[in-house]
């Protein structure tokens, strides 16, 4: 029997959810000093609005609905799934004002999938497009990447009591608590991240200036590619991505951060500690250096036997790089895509879905089934295989490494296998509406992979003119994935209660 949420569940749901948009809407304030450094003043007046309505709209939740009770699982899990709703419907507002999308819907795709760190874009003439606006695109992945309540966490607001931090920080698909409190493991997480990032923005602004790109635009792409890099988004400043730069080692220094953003922060708590055996023990890190080698093989094995390019750097540039980008769920291409649809053959293509789909390691910016399920899918096979050959008087387990031995049990392979489940009929169930708009099966499945395991490569499909139903598919698809179904569920469920709970 669903128990009815009360009136006090609702007032904590709102007043919470607006603390989390008060903090989306201060940071539009970097766009907006970005327009004024520029002198864009257009695009100031839209940043103005746009901070002006979100922190107001936040305010009045919070002082409409004042509260100081802890939040507890299902009121933490209603607040994240709320809350990042209403940080693509405010964020589309300087969007649909920049002039740069055809509708407001176009404008809240790319908030979606600016949030969630998909990396499919609606946007019109990118290429010439103000620097607030790409500033802005570019920060919602950094705070997409990090988590909205992560960054609320560490600086913006306070959630009374231990326990209700953690259900709004594990309603973002995060489970790892590096630090026994969450609010210091939400600050390790952005020290880890303005660490990188530092090194990152030096690294990529040498490369740049070496090339000849002018110091001002040369640091503000610095900045922009580390955000898309290093939070596994895909964002780019130029409609080309990465091909804009025609240049090797920028190919290699965003390899380097799409692999930092992909390992998981306990990992690099791990790491930072040294305790350097963690990465060479961990199943999920083990898992993805075996994954990797398995699915470039078949898509090397797929263009060499196409002949679609020719010497192993092409192969490398063209056909490693798309794997790598796809497995870290970034979405940054160094192909068009329309490469994709009429030069990768079935076995490659296919190899390359398989890297989207599973995705990268958990508790990190990357999307995807995440490989710690895979494993524990696979380990289980493994046990069962086991128990079919042992006398059935032996005590058969099965252990991982995963920040200490763990031992499979039917609780632990249930989530994983439920995730898992959910993911494969989102994908198939996003390529069959793809289907009913005459989109060939192998090209929806592409694209309704990437958008729900928030990757961003794309098979061309993915337009500003494509059926308003498909976008408000990709849409949830990138909100479900983003979240890992469970916290959008719970909020369906909270829901459904208020109507028929007694």
């Amino acid at each position: 029997m669903l128990l009815k949420p009360t009136t006090h569940d609702w007032r904590i749901i709102a007043h919470y959810a607006g603390r989390l948009i008060v903090a989306v809407g201060i940071l539009m304030l970097v766009p907006l000093i970005t327009g004024i450094i520029f002198g864009e003043w257009n695009s100031v007046l839209d940043f103005a609005i746009g901070a002006s309505v979100t922190v107001g709209f936040g305010l009045v939740m919070t002082t409409v609905f004042p509260q100081t009770s802890d939040l507890t699982t299902m009121q933490g899990l209603a607040v994240v799934a709320i809350a990042w709703l209403l940080a693509m419907i405010f964020s589309t507002i300087p969007l649909y004002l920049s002039g740069h999308y055809l509708s407001v819907l176009d404008a809240s795709f790319d908030a979606m999938s600016g949030f969630t760190t998909t990396g499919l874009v609606l946007v019109q003439d990118i290429d010439h497009a103000p620097n607030a606006l790409n500033m802005w695109r570019h920060l919602m992945t950094f705070i997409g990447g990090q988590g909205i309540a992560v960054l609320a966490l560490s600086v913006l607001i306070r959630v009374s009591g231990a326990g209700g931090a953690f259900e709004v920080y594990s309603g973002e698909a995060r489970e790892e608590r590096v630090l026994p409190n969450v609010a210091r493991t939400a600050r390790f997480i952005w020290t880890v991240t303005f660490t990188y990032m530092v090194i990152g923005v030096t690294v990529l602004f040498a490369v740049l200036l070496w090339q000849g790109m002018e110091p001002v635009k040369g640091i503000m792409h610095s900045i922009w590619v580390f955000m898309g890099s290093w939070d596994t988004a895909g964002h780019a400043p130029q409609s080309q991505s990465i091909m804009f730069y025609h240049s090797f080692p920028v190919e290699l220094v965003t390899l380097v951060l799409m692999l930092g953003g992909t390992l998981s922060f306990g990992i690099h708590y791990a790491l930072w500690h040294k305790r350097r055996r963690e990465i060479t023990r961990n199943v999920e890190s083990v898992g993805f250096v075996i994954s990797v080698a398995l699915l470039s093989t078949g898509v090397m094995a797929g263009l060499v036997a196409a002949g679609t390019y020719l010497g192993l750097g092409e192969l490398f540039r063209r056909g490693l790089y798309q794997v790598l980008s796809a497995h870290t769920t970034t979405g940054y291409m160094t192909i068009y895509p329309s490469e994709l649809a009429t030069q990768w053959a079935p076995l490659a293509l296919l190899s390359l879905m398989i890297a989207m789909g599973i995705g990268g390691i958990a508790s990190s910016t990357a999307g995807g089934i995440k490989l710690l399920r895979v494993a524990i899918a696979f380990k289980a096979f493994v046990l069962e295989i086991k128990r079919l050959i042992l006398p059935e008087s032996a005590v058969v387990k099965q252990k991982f490494h995963h920040f200490g031995t763990r031992v499979i049990n039917d609780a632990v392979l249930r989530n994983a296998l439920l995730i898992f489940t959910v993911f494969l009929l989102t994908f198939f169930g996003g390529a069959a509406m793809g289907m009913l708009f005459g989109i060939p099966f192998t090209e929806a499945l592409f694209e309704s992979t990437s958008a729900a395991a928030n990757n961003g490569l794309t098979i061309g499909v993915t337009s500003a003119d494509m059926p308003t139903l498909l976008k408000l598919t990709y849409i949830v698809q990138m909100w479900f994935g983003r979240l890992e179904f469970l916290t959008v569920m719970a909020f369906f469920a909270l829901v459904i209660a208020a109507w028929r709970g007694r």
